[in-house]
Formats: structure tokens, C-alpha cells, sequence
């Protein structure tokens, strides 16, 4: 058992953090070595409604497909805050001999969905455990959030009408920052995200009579610079902007010209309406250069994921609340935007709200990155991710004087 990450915490709360911490620390390497992809987390909702009814909560089952939610009704029960976790794996092959590396080939949790989904049950147990708050809170685990939008698909399953909800705050573990620290910015704090595909048709040949047929792999190899002359040349620098073309596939020997070439890449930017953007611009080049070449063309663009992007008088409850239950020491401000993207974001297009990162590095030294083989969540970081949730939930609510959201 790892030692408990020493907290700046009301006395009233460490007993009952260190008293659950144990029990914690084995539910999340349970559902580390039994990791599920997106939107198959059966076992994994099974766990965690099994938890929440433990707890003494009625579980609401099967918004967005698999996801879980629970709430801990206030004295105005209109008044409404959504906590969520992710509960989906990853298909990456564990590279981890320890004992609770993942049972499942070729899926594991290499992003720390299952510390994130502990964690918000903490928070759901000492929560309930307190005199009663004067709104909601409703406890959200949702699934899909890898690749499969499963936030815009719980949105859909009426996630907001079952769950009055006045602002929405998510957390993510950042092996960038030291265990137990929080970062934070205002604004875009994850980019804006979408897939491509793009199919070139021509004709095949034989190799040694490439004039007889229409060699679709220049034209492809074309397209993959003319993508990175896009993403230099027709925005502003200032504006960040990441495309990359990640898979390339065409033919199947080495004597014979295909008559087919497929790209395949991703498009990353802090804004929606700058992805959107370039998509056009995309697609525009690709269908010039096939009319040039003679050649079809089809582009197509999907998994979207729109920017991650903090509210002001969220984030600056987030940062009060840092500040006062934590230490100046423990926050970075203004963390530096992250090219990745996360589904949260349809949530923040919803309602207000904010998303932080707590650090997952151990003491002294680097932690595998996120998608890493060798990566694993730091169970010493549970309690001050359990607190961060209760301390929210508290100040947001006014225990107190808070009444909403507010500068601070």
C-alpha cells in the first residue's frame, strides 16, 4: 500500500480520507486490471453502481449507452452541479508486469480513467456522509469519452433534463505536474479535435507500365505535404493548429500499381470554428489537386471533439477553492493549452464550468505519459482528488456564503 500524499485538510475530512483510502486504492486497481473500451464498460458501470448503491445511492443506468449517474439531492434539488468521471480503456497492450496490470490483451487503462472514476466515488461517499448541501450534486461516470463522444452521447440520452445542472466541472490526472499539485488557465484548455480520411481513386497498372493506369500514391504523398503547407501558411501563427497524417495505406504487393491510396489523420486546434476552418480548406485542396490529376477524391471527416474551454467565474471558484483547501504551492495558473482533445467539451457547449488537471508524478521523478504501455495511475493522489471534489461541491454551494459562481 502506497503512503497517503500528505494534505492541507480540514481535520474533520483526513480521518475519513485515510480511513477509505486503502479500500479505494484496491476498487481502482480492480478496474485497472479489468479495463473496458468505449462504450463495452459493462463490468466497469457494474462496479461502480454496485459502489454508489453501497453508499446508499439510487443509480440511474444507461444514459449514453453505458454510463452511470447518481445524486446527492440538496435542499433546493433545482439547483444543480455536474461532477464527471470517464470510465472507458484504451486498445494499447500493457507493458506493466505489476500485480494488477491489465487481464485484457491488447486494452488497458493508459489515460487513468479508472483513478478519475475512484475519485468521484470518494467524493460521492464522504459527500454523503456530510450535513446536506443546499443544491445538488449529481455524480456523472461517463463512458466513450475515448474517441466515442460518450459526453455528447449522455447530452442526448437527456442527461440535463434528469439532472438540472447550473455549471459542470471534470478532472484529469497530468503526469506533466507533481502528484497531488493542480493546474488550471481560463479559456481553451484542450483543443478542439476531428479525424479525416481521405480516399484517392485512380487506376491500377502494372509497375513497369505506370502510363496505363493512374498512379494514386504521388498524388497522396501531394496531399500529405499540402496538408502541413495548410496548416503553415493559411491561418494565423498565432493560432495554434496541428494537422498530421497518421496512416497511410495503398496497395498490396510490390509490382503492381493499387488503384487506391487511403490517408488517415487528425486536425487539433484551440478553436471549433478555426477547425472547422481548416477542414474546408482540406478538402478544397484535395479536390483541386485530384480535378489536376485527373483522379476521385472523397474526404471525410468524423470523431469530432469540440475545444475544451474553461469559463471565467468558474475557474475562478476552481482556483479559490485550490488556494484554500490546498496551499498557493499546490496550483499552477495559467497551465499551457494541450493539443489533445477531450469530450468534455460538449459539456462546457451545455453549461458553464471547468476542467483541472492534478498532477500525477511521483515524488522525484517523470511518470509515463498518458497512452503510454507503461503507464499507471498514482493511488497517492486519491485523497487530495476525493477532497478537490468535496471542497468543490462545498464552496460552490455557499458553505459557505457562496451562492453560485462568482469572482473572486
Amino acid at each position: 500500500m502506497t503512503q497517503v500524499l500528505r494534505l492541507e485538510t480540514p481535520t474533520t475530512l483526513e480521518p475519513l480520507l485515510r480511513q477509505h483510502h486503502s479500500h479505494w486504492a484496491k476498487l481502482r486497481r480492480d478496474l485497472h486490471a479489468h479495463p473496458e473500451l468505449r462504450f463495452e464498460e459493462h463490468r466497469t458501470a457494474d462496479v461502480v453502481a454496485r459502489e454508489l448503491e453501497d453508499i446508499g445511492y439510487k443509480v440511474v443506468r444507461g444514459l449514453g449507452g453505458t454510463g452511470v449517474v447518481a445524486s446527492l439531492p440538496g435542499a433546493t434539488p433545482e439547483r444543480g452541479i455536474v461532477l464527471r468521471a470517464d470510465l472507458d480503456a484504451l486498445p494499447i497492450r500493457e507493458a506493466n508486469a505489476f500485480a494488477h496490470a491489465s487481464v485484457q490483451e491488447g486494452v488497458m487503462h493508459a489515460c487513468g480513467h479508472d483513478g478519475h472514476t475512484v475519485m468521484l466515488l470518494g467524493a460521492a461517499r464522504i459527500l454523503k456522509e456530510m450535513p446536506q448541501l443546499p443544491g445538488t450534486v449529481h455524480f456523472v461516470f461517463q463512458p466513450g469519452e475515448e474517441g466515442g463522444a460518450g459526453a455528447r452521447k449522455m447530452i442526448d440520452d437527456g442527461l440535463f433534463e434528469r439532472c438540472p445542472t447550473e455549471a459542470v466541472f471534470g478532472m484529469h490526472n497530468w503526469p506533466g505536474l507533481p502528484a497531488g499539485q493542480f493546474g488550471l488557465r481560463t479559456g481553451p484548455i484542450m483543443a478542439a479535435g476531428s479525424r479525416f480520411r481521405i480516399t484517392v481513386t485512380g487506376k491500377g497498372a502494372h509497375a513497369a507500365q505506370p502510363h496505363l493506369g493512374l498512379d494514386p500514391i504521388p498524388l497522396a504523398c501531394s496531399m500529405v505535404l499540402q496538408c502541413q503547407t495548410i496548416a503553415a501558411r493559411q491561418k494565423d501563427p498565432a493560432d495554434p493548429a496541428v494537422i498530421s497524417v497518421c496512416m497511410f495505406n495503398a496497395g498490396d504487393t510490390d509490382n503492381v500499381i493499387p488503384s487506391r491510396a487511403e490517408l488517415r489523420g487528425t486536425i487539433r486546434t484551440l478553436s471549433s470554428d478555426l477547425l472547422q476552418r481548416l477542414q474546408s480548406d482540406i478538402e478544397q485542396m484535395c479536390n483541386g489537386l485530384a480535378a489536376a490529376y485527373g483522379a476521385q477524391v472523397e474526404v471525410t471527416f468524423f470523431q469530432y471533439y469540440p475545444a475544451t474551454i474553461n469559463t471565467p467565474d468558474e475557474t475562478a471558484l476552481c482556483e479559490a477553492v485550490i488556494r484554500e483547501t490546498f496551499g498557493g504551492a499546490r496550483l499552477h495558473r495559467d497551465v499551457p493549452p494541450n493539443m489533445t482533445s477531450e469530450d468534455f467539451g460538449f459539456m462546457l457547449e451545455e453549461r458553464p464550468g471547468t476542467y483541472v488537471l492534478i498532477g500525477n508524478a511521483s515524488r522525484g521523478c517523470a511518470a509515463p505519459g498518458l497512452h503510454h504501455p507503461q503507464y499507471d495511475f498514482n493511488d497517492d493522489i486519491i485523497p487530495a482528488g476525493v477532497l478537490y471534489w468535496v471542497a468543490l461541491a462545498q464552496r460552490y454551494f455557499g458553505t459557505p456564503g457562496h451562492q453560485g459562481p462568482r469572482e473572486e
